[in-house]
């Protein structure tokens, strides 16, 4: 039976690049089971033992999106052999967000470290030994465009898989916190696989609802567990999500500053920080929003799309149902026969053809948002908003 590697990343880190490059023309594309999601593996090139799965591109293994659920099932409940974590080195802190999370799957952990030339047009240095033993998992160092690095990752990726060797060192959390985790640790060590027990611990302590219908817990234990957490969270004066994603993001801002040197001086920031600084202010934010969703509206809606509704009429009235009708009353075609090929066929196909350019027109402008990462930043602005409706 074949070894399975997962490989996990964040969207656009060059995750689906090296995947290609592993796999070659052996991938095939399915969906993952229940889902939409697309599922895509293959062996390693000219290695029928080794599988790798390209699991879909996340942030973290928390259950907010239907990637993030199929991800986290798949480490699971498949028990991959070993993660390929590819990690954006130019988004090295970020990034690392998720590695954490890997790790305390007890799954064994290999970082690509990827984006490394352009890192380095960029003037930073990364000391990757020192970030290898902060996190514990062995990093290669790969450019998915030039190809670099990828044979070592390939040797080590086999190489951690037939010695079996274990994860990485889990991050730790401020002394409250870790007190309540040694707490829950007790109450659910029964329940799931030892390997297992720190991630399935941090969920529980997160308030997870999947993983608490999962565990299936008493009502005393889970009665523990609500005043264990509940205590913390009064202590703290946070919620217990909150608690973990600010002290997960100040464990890896000790590690980054150990091992990621900028070439920008301190206090100088960059292009995309200062987009940031106007995109995501408390008080342009929203308008800023507003007004670029009013003019992805007005150009796709009522000026450039609004052209072709006109051309689209044209053809379907005057030009395509025009002429039809005048050959079908040559032929001497009765009047409801006429009326129902020209008004009814030809005019209803027309009158849906025209909102196909403003659609057309409206996404294109939305995909253009995504891909520059203006999304996010709204999706960072509305979250204050949301939140209140839970």
């Amino acid at each position: 039976m074949p070894h399975t590697i997962a490989l996990a990343g964040n969207p656009n880190s060059g995750k689906t690049s090296i995947f290609n490059e592993l796999t070659g023309s052996t991938q095939y594309v399915g969906n993952w089971p229940g889902v939409t999601v697309e599922k895509k593996e293959g062996y390693l090139k000219g290695d029928k033992r080794h599988v790798v799965v390209d699991l879909p591109g996340i942030y973290s293994l928390s259950p907010y999106t239907l990637e993030e659920v199929v991800t986290r099932d798949f480490l699971l409940d498949g028990k991959p052999d070993l993660i390929i974590n590819v990690v954006d080195a130019t988004n090295l802190e970020r990034n690392l967000y998720l590695t954490t999370q890997l790790v305390e799957t007890g799954i064994p952990v290999l970082i690509a470290l990827n984006m490394m030339d352009v890192l380095e047009r960029n003037g930073d240095i990364i000391q990757v030994q020192v970030l290898s033993e902060a996190l514990g998992c062995p990093i290669i160092e790969t450019s998915a465009v030039s190809r670099a690095g990828l044979k070592d990752l390939v040797k080590t990726a086999v190489h951690m898989v037939d010695k079996a060797e274990g994860s990485g060192k889990v991050a730790k959390f401020s002394t409250p916190v870790e007190k309540a985790l040694l707490q829950i640790e007790h109450l659910i060590a029964t329940l799931v696989p030892p390997d297992t027990l720190r991630w399935f611990t941090i969920k529980v302590f997160e308030h997870d609802e999947k993983v608490m219908q999962r565990l299936n817990l008493s009502d005393q234990a889970a009665h523990q567990i609500a005043t264990i957490i509940e205590s913390v969270e009064k202590s703290m004066d946070d919620s217990a999500e909150s608690l973990i994603t600010n002290d997960r993001y100040e464990y890896l801002t000790g590690i980054t500053a150990a091992c990621h040197k900028k070439a920008r001086k301190m206090g100088t920031l960059s292009v995309s920080d200062k987009i940031d600084r106007v995109v995501t202010n408390r008080w342009l934010a929203l308008p800023i929003f507003f007004a670029v969703m009013w003019g992805v509206y007005f150009i796709a809606i009522q000026s450039v799309g609004d052209l072709f509704i006109g051309w689209i009429e044209w053809f379907f009235g005057d030009l395509i149902g025009a002429n039809i009708a005048l050959g079908l009353e040559a032929i001497g075609t009765s009047a409801w026969l006429v009326g129902l090929v020209v008004d009814g066929i030809i005019a209803g196909v027309g009158s849906v053809l025209t909102f196909v350019p403003q659609m057309m027109i409206l996404f294109f402008f939305l995909a253009l948002m995504e891909d520059c990462g203006y999304m996010a930043r709204v999706a960072f602005i509305m979250d204050r908003i949301f939140r209140k409706f839970g």
